[in-house]
């Protein structure tokens, strides 16, 4: 049997614990947020192509981690999810751009936590610490806010080579992608998945009691996208010759 001080060593690790997502926040407040700074434009983009913008409210991206170490059973797997994507799609080009902010990400929806698999429930106390610890010590989302990625279609068309930056680090990988476009082209839906390191990009992942409880490196990226044409939304890129 293990003594009432050992108990409660444990259970503050699993509040600690709380702080083991990779990627952070909770949505941006209700009330008057903030006009996102103007995406750049990508060097691909040039007059007379058709540029299709990310509708950030019918797009998604999400992020899965799980616990790992000796003692993970007394810890929580977590998503965080992205609902702020902003870029432009090039079809013709084969080309994407697009960026979101680590502190506008929420953190395990419930519904986003019975999509992705996960058993467990953590609490709001639980939910809050990982936020903190992974955007403050994790993260560094204030020396790092952005995550961008900039994909090109191959010889494959459904696979793409995308530039993944997330940590002040970029890394290239292949990119299964299902794209679905309509018919006369002023609308698009991509989504995919792939598995990433953390340590790839330079992060640490959270651990507590030596790494008895910690995060796994591998994380699992998962996007769902549609983007359209001429469509006004606040911090996109504009198209070129407006």
């Amino acid at each position: 049997m293990f003594s009432q001080n050992l108990r409660t060593v444990f259970l503050l690790a699993c509040a600690l614990l709380a702080s083991c997502t990779p990627l952070p926040p909770a949505p941006a407040p209700a009330s008057a947020p903030a006009t996102p700074a103007a995406m750049p434009a990508p060097a691909w983009q040039r007059q007379g192509v058709q540029l299709l913008h990310i509708a950030p409210d019918e797009s998604l991206l999400t992020i899965t981690v799980r616990r790992g170490g000796a003692l993970a059973r007394l810890g929580h797997d977590h998503v965080v999810a992205s609902r702020s994507l902003q870029g432009v799609v090039a079809p013709a080009l084969g080309r994407a751009q697009f960026r979101f902010r680590l502190d506008e990400m929420s953190v395990d929806e419930e519904s986003l936590r019975q999509a992705a698999g996960l058993t467990t429930t953590p609490s709001a106390d639980a939910i809050a610490g990982t936020r903190h610890n992974m955007l403050v010590r994790v993260l560094e989302a204030e020396r790092y806010p952005w995550v961008s990625i900039a994909a090109r279609r191959t010889g494959n068309k459904q696979v793409f080579d995308a530039d993944i930056t997330l940590h002040g680090v970029t890394r290239t990988v292949q990119l299964p992608v299902r794209v679905e476009q309509a018919a006369d082209g002023r609308r698009l839906q991509a989504s995919g998945s792939l598995l990433l390191k953390q340590s790839d990009f330079g992060i640490v992942p959270f651990a507590v009691l030596g790494g008895a409880m910690a995060v796994q490196d591998q994380m699992e990226l998962a996007f769902r996208i549609t983007a359209r044409q001429e469509l006004s939304v606040p911090g996109s890129i504009a198209s070129p010759g407006r």
